[in-house]
C-alpha cells in the first residue's frame, strides 16, 4: 500500500458528458464519467485500497495537458495520447490495460483478441474483468473491445457512451 496522501482532481465537459480526472504526483491514474459529486464515493472506495491517507486536492493546472489532449481527441485532431500515467491494479490488470493502448484508433478487438495478444488465450473472462476495471477509459480505449460476435458488450461508462466513442472514431461495428 502506497503512503501517498494527495489525489489531485479536476473536472471537464466532453461530448460524452462530464469527466472527472484524477492524478498522483507521478501521473494520471483515473478518468471517471460524471462530476466529482457523482463519482466521489466510488473513487474514495478505490483510493482506500491503494493509499494510507487520501486527501482530494483540486488542481486544474495539473491537468492542462490531459484536458488539451482529450479536447483534441474529441475535435478529431488526435488519435493517441502522450501523457504520464500512474496505474493501480494487479500485474495482470496492468498488462491488459497496456494492451488496450495497442488497439488502433477507429478499430475494435474482441476479448479473445486481447487474450491472444497478451499470450493468455484461456483467460478471456479474466481479461473481461480487467477491461471492466480499466481506470483510464478513453485514453486506454476499453471502448474498442467488443464481443467475439461483433456485439457491443459491457462498458463501465454505459453502452451509450461506448457507442458514442466508437461512432466518434468512425469504427465499423455491426450494432452501432
Amino acid at each position: 500500500m502506497s503512503k501517498r496522501s494527495f489525489l489531485y482532481y479536476d473536472e471537464m465537459e466532453s461530448p460524452v458528458g462530464p469527466l472527472t480526472l484524477f492524478a498522483t504526483d507521478k501521473g494520471l491514474c483515473r478518468i471517471d464519467y460524471g462530476s466529482l459529486r457523482d463519482v466521489e464515493s466510488k473513487v474514495s472506495s478505490w483510493a482506500r485500497k491503494y493509499f494510507l491517507c487520501v486527501e482530494f486536492v483540486h488542481d486544474a493546472e495539473k491537468f492542462q495537458d490531459v484536458k488539451q489532449q482529450l479536447q483534441e481527441y474529441f475535435a478529431d485532431q488526435r488519435d493517441d495520447f502522450d501523457l504520464h500515467f500512474d496505474f493501480y491494479g494487479t500485474p495482470f490488470q496492468k498488462h491488459v490495460w497496456k494492451a488496450l493502448r495497442d488497439i488502433p484508433y477507429g478499430e475494435t478487438r474482441s476479448y479473445k483478441d486481447i487474450a491472444l495478444k497478451i499470450q493468455a488465450p484461456r483467460a478471456v473472462r479474466a481479461i473481461g474483468g480487467a477491461v471492466n476495471k480499466n481506470p483510464i477509459s478513453i485514453i486506454f480505449p476499453c471502448h474498442r473491445v467488443i464481443g467475439s460476435n461483433g456485439a457491443l458488450v459491457g462498458y463501465a461508462g454505459g453502452l451509450d457512451k461506448k457507442k458514442q466513442l466508437l461512432s466518434h472514431e468512425h469504427a465499423s461495428v455491426a450494432s452501432l
